[in-house]
């Protein structure tokens, strides 16, 4: 079992959080979005659309392939003149070339199987000098031992057979620095950030979520029973009667158009 994304049912999955703090110290040195214009790619609900235009971005054009997700993206950020969404593709998202100053992709790449056609696409859509923000999880990121500030390690601690899975989608750091550098970026950088998920008031909210695979798109291969399994797993791991703060550990790689 895989998440559908197209899928009515999933279209709030990945809009039911906020973005925090822990991720905006990391990202505003990388680039000033104020007064800039970013693309989204990825967008999924638009957090991190709403996140860039809170930033101070002048406009935030939010991209996805799933018009469930684009639906609930638009619906989150009614009311919001500045940012729009519209269904495309990472690799051809219609948008007009040299048109943005920020391609911003979240959780994006480790879905593909072309990052230099992404980020081809990513530079056409750039103004020279434009700065490119890829997040996603490496190997070494989701390798990491379980513990209440790691939950997801939790996930691989009680099946195994996930982390094969995610050790063979995620991509290493070279792997994204050499596309970057054959798409004509330069300038790259690299950095780790410890991006708060979300914070839970009790082991409960955190289980609800967890049991209805609200955003983690791994939990999608499990069965119901097997959730049910692994919710017990963590909650005989984390301390009792207590607020549940689930962090990741995510690597950000940036580039300049050259």
């Amino acid at each position: 079992m895989t998440i559908d994304f197209h899928a009515p049912a999933n279209r709030y999955s990945y809009a039911g959080r906020e973005v925090q703090s822990d991720w905006v110290a990391v990202v505003r040195p990388l680039v000033d979005p104020v007064a800039k214009r970013v693309a989204d790619i990825g967008c999924g609900g638009g957090l991190y659309s709403a996140a860039w235009a809170d930033l101070g971005a002048a406009h935030v054009t939010g991209v996805d392939f799933s018009a469930e997700m684009v639906r609930t993206a638009t619906e989150k950020n009614s009311g919001r003149a500045n940012i729009v969404f519209r269904q495309g593709d990472a690799l051809a998202t219609g948008l007009p070339a040299e048109s943005v100053d920020i391609v911003f992709e979240r959780a994006l790449i480790h879905h593909l199987a072309d990052y230099d056609a992404c980020f081809r696409e990513a530079a056409r859509l750039l103004v020279d000098g434009g700065r490119a923000i890829v997040q996603d999880r490496t190997p070494e990121d989701v390798a990491l031992p379980g513990s209440p500030e790691h939950i997801r390690g939790y996930f691989f601690e009680c099946f195994p057979r996930l982390l094969d899975t995610e050790r063979a989608r995620r991509p290493t750091s070279q792997v994204v620095e050499q596309a970057l550098g054959r798409s004509g970026f330069g300038a790259l950088q690299k950095v780790t950030v410890w991006e708060t998920r979300k914070r839970y008031d009790d082991f409960l909210g955190f289980a609800t979520d967890l049991r209805g695979r609200v955003g983690r798109s791994i939990l999608h291969a499990l069965t119901d029973a097997e959730l049910n399994e692994l919710a017990r797993f963590i909650g005989q791991r984390l301390p009792a009667n207590a607020p549940v703060v689930e962090k990741d550990r995510w690597t950000i790689w940036s580039g300049t158009k050259t």
